[in-house]
């Protein structure tokens, strides 16, 4: 582009690449969700919806050959194939932009223009950072959930035997895997649900038309049973969770998020990690980087410093600067991540709740749409560019009347999206769980402050 365009104590930053360096400066200020993500670029335009589809592995062979069916041209051998899922992703534009005014910046021209590309570094950061544990943590449109899905609670009691209940969240029950196919639930084939102590059918999850759910953006709604739910289950604060739910951990085997009592003791301790670790093992997860990552909020790690067993595995690393700064590098493989981005949830009764997810490799995958930074426009017409991390600095000349207000801005198109692993199955992985996501674990706990009282 003509850097003559732009004011003389700029150029010096456009050339020597300050502008770019500032805006990765805040990109890239911290760990977070988004680096869990395996990228992959898609050619696709924004607002489309795109459909993956991936292959499973086939199960163990264990039986020998017959001897006497060695003949012929297939030597007694029959064809055997793979099994497909898919997962969608859906390609969306995200942005914002910050002028600067070189009048009314008077002389800190240039502080100011380096300033500006670093709070927009950090907000881009943050804003695919959340795209990315909303992902995680709600699922995505025409999926089957996020981690927290599958799992919720009865919030009306009800008076006689009854095949709809009225529920916190549906997310999760509102469709299933067929064929390597998502669908809507229906009945056939059904999604198997336990409320309170009995097994049942699930056939209809229907959302409310007033959101009133208290999850994390959870949605009410009802779910309706091909046969009658007993009053003993359909009681307000049961328990409900799908057969194919992910794991959520809570302490002391709470049932649901309601139950979750600081009288109790249900904060978070090291035995509820290792028993997430134990899950993707089963599983056979693979780990990021030699460990899996462990996304969870201040509260929540102080927590951890108090758990008794923490501190036995941690002794003689007191003197560590990981122990001294509140923060825990890896731990019997496993990478605590301290994040202030974890979903927050108010008291339902015991008080606030909090979140740590435990992620493998794998869990979630972010696509880059391959036309981000694109023009049309000749070099010497258009605005400035940078690409950093798959995101678009874009800082625009003056072109108002006036020629005095300069143009910082960002954009990213892209989504995320979580694969499944319904073809992972006991035949292939004798330990594997019956999980569409297998691939993390949420822990919910309740949280402690310095001095040990409940938060």
């Amino acid at each position: 582009m003509g850097i003559e365009n732009f004011p003389e104590q700029l150029r010096a930053a456009i050339q020597q690449g300050f502008l770019a360096r500032e805006f990765e400066t805040g990109l890239n200020a911290r760990l977070g969700f988004r680096a869990v993500a395996d990228r992959e670029i898609f050619p696709n335009a924004i607002g489309e919806t795109l459909t993956k589809t991936r292959k499973s592995l086939k199960a163990p062979v264990v039986e020998p050959l017959l001897p006497s069916g060695n003949t012929n041209f297939d030597n007694g051998l029959s064809p055997s194939g793979w099994s497909v899922e898919q997962y969608t992703l859906s390609i969306n534009q995200y942005g914002d932009t910050i002028d600067l005014n070189m009048v009314t910046t008077g002389v800190g021209i240039a502080s100011q223009f380096l300033a500006n590309a670093q709070t927009n570094g950090f907000q881009a950061m943050q804003s695919l950072d959340r795209l990315a544990r909303n992902a995680l943590f709600a699922g995505v449109p025409g999926g089957v959930g996020g981690y927290l899905g599958g799992n919720t609670r009865v919030t009306a009691t009800a008076t006689a035997k009854t095949t709809t209940i009225a529920v916190d969240d549906i997310r999760g029950f509102q469709f299933v895997i067929v064929s390597g196919l998502v669908r809507p639930v229906n009945a056939s084939p059904g999604m198997t649900v336990t409320v309170g102590s009995g097994v049942y059918t699930l056939i209809a999850a229907t959302a409310d038309q007033s959101n009133v759910s208290t999850a994390p953006g959870g949605i009410s709604g009802q779910l309706q049973f091909s046969t009658g739910v007993s009053v003993a289950d359909a009681t307000t604060g049961n328990a409900v969770v799908a057969a194919t739910a992910p794991l959520v951990l809570r302490p002391n085997g709470k049932r649901s998020t309601a139950d979750l009592r600081h009288a109790d003791g249900d904060t978070l301790g090291i035995q509820h990690v290792l028993a997430g670790v134990a899950s993707l093992r089963r599983n056979n997860v693979p780990m990021i980087n030699g460990a899996y990552n462990c996304y969870l909020d201040d509260l929540q790690l102080l927590s951890l410093f108090r758990d008794a067993d923490f501190k036995y595995l941690y002794r003689g690393a007191y003197g560590s600067e990981e122990y001294r700064s509140g923060q825990i590098i890896e731990l019997l493989g496993v990478r605590f991540v301290p994040t202030t981005e974890a979903p927050q949830q108010a008291s339902l009764g015991g008080g606030p709740i909090h979140r740590a997810l435990l992620l493998g490799q794998g869990a979630l995958v972010e696509g880059d749409c391959a036309c981000i930074g694109h023009t049309d426009i000749p070099d010497a017409e258009r605005a400035l560019i940078e690409m950093v991390d798959r995101v678009a600095m874009v800082t625009r000349e003056p072109l108002d009347r006036l020629k005095q207000i300069i143009a910082q801005s960002w954009y990213w198109i892209g989504g995320f999206a979580l694969p499944t692993d319904v073809t992972a199955d006991v035949s292939i992985i004798p330990t594997a769980t019956n999980a569409y996501l297998k691939r993390g674990v949420v822990i919910e706990s309740l949280g402690t402050d310095a001095a040990g009282f409940g938060l």
